[in-house]
C-alpha cells in the first residue's frame, strides 16, 4: 500500500460521514507506529468516536498514549467547544450594547456547520503552528480535513472586522473571523502546508457507491481549485467476491462494481486503494491492525453464533398509515447525504397516491430528471424539481445587489465568498418549497431535503415574518405562519432518515437536537438499507448484520416512532419497486417499469 511506504509526514482523511475515514486514519496511524514511528493522530470531527474505537479517554488538550500501541498519541479536538468560545469572543463585547434581538441574530449566524470547521480549523493550525508540541512526531494524522469553501474564506483578503455587524441578513459563517485577523499569516502557512505533495497528503475517502463517490469527486475538484492536488482515494467497504450464491451478496457486488467502473476522470487520476468490507465494526486495536492488511479474515466463523431474534421495528408502511389519517399534509423528509432519505421520500410519495391521495413530491436532487422521474402516467402523484443551483444564484445576486452595493472591492470579495456558504443554499432552495408549501392544505406535498434547524432560525431571524406577526396579534387572532406550520405535527411532519451504523446515528442525533432548537420535534426516524431485516444467508453480511441491532435499539430508546426499510437486492426502480420498498402491497395492475421507463439511474435504497 503507497500510502504505508511513502507517507508524507502530514496525512489528512476527510470524506462524507459513514464512509470509513476514522477507522481508516486510526488504522494507518497503528501501521505506521508499528513501523517503529512516532505518530499523532488528531480528530476534529464534531461526532468524533476514537474513545470508543480505541477503549480509552481520549484528551482534548494533551495527547493521549494509546495501550497496545507503542509510539502513537491521539487528541481529540473539540470543534464544538472550539466554536462556542469563538461565539463568546465575538458576542461577548456586544452583548451589553446591541439590542437583544440583533444580538440573538448573532449567535445563530454563528451557530452553523461552517463555524465550526472554521473553529476547529484554528486549533489544528494552532497545533502545527506549536513546533515544541509536534516536533517529536514522524508523522500527523487528521480525521477530517477542512472543505474548499473553508480555505478560501480563511486566503481571502481583510475586511472580517465589521463584516458581521453590517449583515444583518442571509447566511454568515463568517463571524469568528472577524477575530482571527492576528493569525492569518498562521492560516496562510498551514494552507501551503496543505498544498505542499512533499509534506502532506490528502486522502479522500468513498464507500462504493454513486453518490458517495460523486461527493468524493466534488472534494477533489474543490481542493484541485486551491492547488491542493496531492491526493490519493481510498474505496472503503468493497464485498468481496468470497464465492457466495445469497442474492444480497451477489446484487451488492455489482452495484459497487458498476459504481467503480464509472469513476469520475478526476478520480481515474488518482493513486487509489480499495479495503474490502470486514466483518465487524472496527474497535480496538486487534481489529484495526486487520483493516490494511492484505490478509483477508478469514469469514468461517464470522456469522453470529445463535439465530438472531426478530426485529421489533414496524416497517414504513406503518408510518405511512400514520400520516394517511390526515388526508394532507407536508411531509418532510430529511438527512446527512448518503442515507437515501431520497429514496424514502420517493417511496411514501409513490405508497399515498397508490392509496387514492393527490400527491406532490418534489426534490432537489441535481439528478432529479434521471434518478426521481417515477412513470408519468402514475395516478395521482406530480413529480417537480427544485434546481438548487438556480435558486442559489438567484439568492446570490440579491444580496449582492442589496446587502452588496454599497462595499467596496474587499467587502464584495468577502461576502461573494460567504454566498458559497452550504448554509446560502439551504436557505435559497427552503425559499422555493415555501411556493409549494401552501398546496399541503388540499394535498400531501412530500419534500426531499428539508432545512436545519440553523437555516430555520438563520431565516426566522432574518425575515422576522413570525416575529412581527406575532407581536401584533389583536387579543382572541389567530393565525398560522410558516415557522408554526413547520413547528405543529398535525400539519408538518419531519422524518429523519438514518442508517444502522454509528456515524450516520450520531449526525442524525446531531441534525435532531439542531432542529429541536428551533422549536420543532422531528415525528419519526426511519432506519434505512438494514442488513438485518433482510436477513441475507452470507457469513459477512450476516456478520456485519449482527453489528446493527445496537444502532437500532439505540434509535428505538431515543424516538417515539421509528420504522424500518430492509436493504433490498432489487435497486428502488420504478412505482412497483418503490411500492415494495414502503412495504405496501402491491396489487396487480401496477405499472412496472423497464429500462426505458424506470427511475433511470436510480440510486440503492441506501444512498440519495
Amino acid at each position: 500500500m503507497r500510502l504505508l511506504k511513502q507517507p508524507t509526514r502530514l496525512l489528512f482523511f476527510t470524506g462524507k460521514g459513514g464512509v470509513g475515514k476514522t477507522s481508516l486514519a486510526c488504522a494507518t496511524a497503528i501501521a505506521l507506529a508499528d513501523q517503529k514511528k512516532q505518530v499523532l493522530l488528531v480528530s476534529t470531527d464534531p461526532a468524533s468516536n476514537l474513545g470508543q474505537v480505541f477503549g480509552v479517554t481520549i484528551g482534548e488538550h494533551e495527547p493521549t498514549p494509546i495501550p497496545g500501541v507503542t509510539g502513537l498519541e491521539a487528541l481529540n479536538i473539540n470543534p464544538e467547544a472550539a466554536a462556542q468560545a469563538y461565539r463568546d469572543r465575538i458576542v461577548g463585547p456586544v452583548r451589553d450594547v446591541l439590542p437583544a434581538e440583533t444580538v440573538k441574530g448573532m449567535e445563530e449566524q454563528l451557530s452553523g456547520a461552517c463555524t465550526t470547521e472554521i473553529a476547529a480549523f484554528d486549533e489544528f493550525t494552532g497545533l502545527l503552528a506549536d513546533d515544541v508540541a509536534t516536533r517529536k512526531y514522524d508523522h500527523v494524522i487528521f480525521d477530517t480535513a477542512p472543505t474548499g469553501h473553508t480555505l478560501r474564506l480563511l486566503q481571502l483578503p481583510t475586511a472580517w472586522s465589521n463584516f458581521l455587524e453590517s449583515n444583518e441578513s442571509g447566511a454568515s459563517c463568517l463571524g469568528p473571523l472577524s477575530g482571527l485577523e492576528k493569525q492569518r499569516q498562521q492560516y496562510a502557512h498551514a494552507v501551503a502546508q496543505l498544498a505542499d505533495g512533499n509534506v502532506t497528503t490528502i486522502v479522500l475517502v468513498s464507500r462504493p457507491q454513486k453518490a458517495s463517490l460523486a461527493e468524493a469527486d466534488r472534494t477533489s475538484h474543490e481542493l484541485a481549485t486551491l492547488g491542493i492536488v496531492n491526493q490519493q482515494l481510498f474505496i472503503n467497504g468493497v464485498m468481496p467476491d468470497n464465492g457466495s450464491d445469497d442474492p444480497l451478496a451477489l446484487a451488492l457486488r455489482r452495484r459497487e462494481e458498476a459504481a467503480v467502473s464509472a469513476l469520475p476522470s478526476s478520480l481515474l487520476s488518482l493513486p487509489r486503494e480499495q479495503v474490502p468490507l470486514q466483518p465487524r465494526n472496527m474497535v480496538g486495536v486487534v481489529a484495526l491492525r486487520t483493516l490494511l492488511s492484505e490478509k483477508i479474515e478469514t469469514l468461517a466463523d464470522s456469522r453470529p453464533s445463535a439465530t438472531p431474534s426478530a426485529l421489533s421495528v414496524p416497517p414504513l408502511s406503518q408510518l405511512i398509515d400514520e400520516i394517511e389519517k390526515d388526508q394532507h399534509g407536508l411531509v418532510m423528509v430529511l438527512g446527512k447525504g448518503g442515507v437515501g432519505k431520497t429514496t424514502v421520500a420517493a417511496a411514501m410519495a409513490v405508497a399515498l397516491a397508490h392509496r387514492g391521495h393527490a400527491v406532490h413530491l418534489t426534490t432537489t436532487d441535481p439528478a432529479a430528471h434521471l434518478s426521481m422521474t417515477v412513470e408519468s402516467t402514475f395516478p395521482n402523484l406530480t413529480v417537480s424539481r427544485i434546481d438548487p443551483q438556480v435558486e442559489r444564484d438567484r439568492y446570490r445576486r440579491h444580496i449582492m445587489e442589496t446587502k452588496g452595493q454599497n462595499l467596496d472591492e474587499a467587502g464584495r470579495t468577502l461576502l461573494e465568498e460567504d454566498l458559497r456558504s452550504p448554509c446560502t443554499e439551504e436557505i435559497a432552495v427552503f425559499q422555493a418549497f415555501s411556493r409549494v408549501m401552501q398546496e399541503s392544505k388540499q394535498k400531501f406535498v412530500v419534500v426531499d431535503t428539508a432545512p436545519t434547524g440553523h437555516t430555520l432560525l438563520l431565516l426566522d431571524a432574518t425575515g422576522s415574518y413570525h416575529r412581527d406577526v406575532v407581536r401584533h396579534l389583536q387579543p382572541g387572532a389567530h393565525v398560522v405562519t410558516p415557522m408554526m406550520r413547520l413547528q405543529d405535527p398535525k400539519l408538518t411532519k419531519m422524518l429523519v432518515v438514518t442508517l444502522p451504523e454509528t456515524t450516520p446515528v450520531l449526525e442524525a442525533e446531531s441534525l435532531q437536537a439542531d432542529l429541536r432548537r428551533a422549536g420543532i420535534e422531528p415525528w419519526a426516524w426511519v432506519i434505512n438499507s438494514s442488513l438485518l431485516a433482510a436477513a441475507p444467508s452470507d457469513p459477512l453480511l450476516a456478520a456485519r448484520a449482527a453489528e446493527e441491532r445496537r444502532h437500532i435499539e439505540r434509535v428505538q430508546q431515543s424516538v417515539a416512532r421509528t420504522a424500518i426499510i430492509p436493504w433490498h437486492a432489487h435497486e428502488p426502480v420504478g412505482s412497483e419497486r418503490l411500492l415494495e420498498l414502503s412495504g405496501c402491497e402491491v396489487e396487480s395492475g401496477v405499472p412496472h417499469s423497464d429500462a426505458s421507463d424506470e427511475i433511470a439511474g436510480a440510486k440503492p435504497s441506501g444512498s440519495s
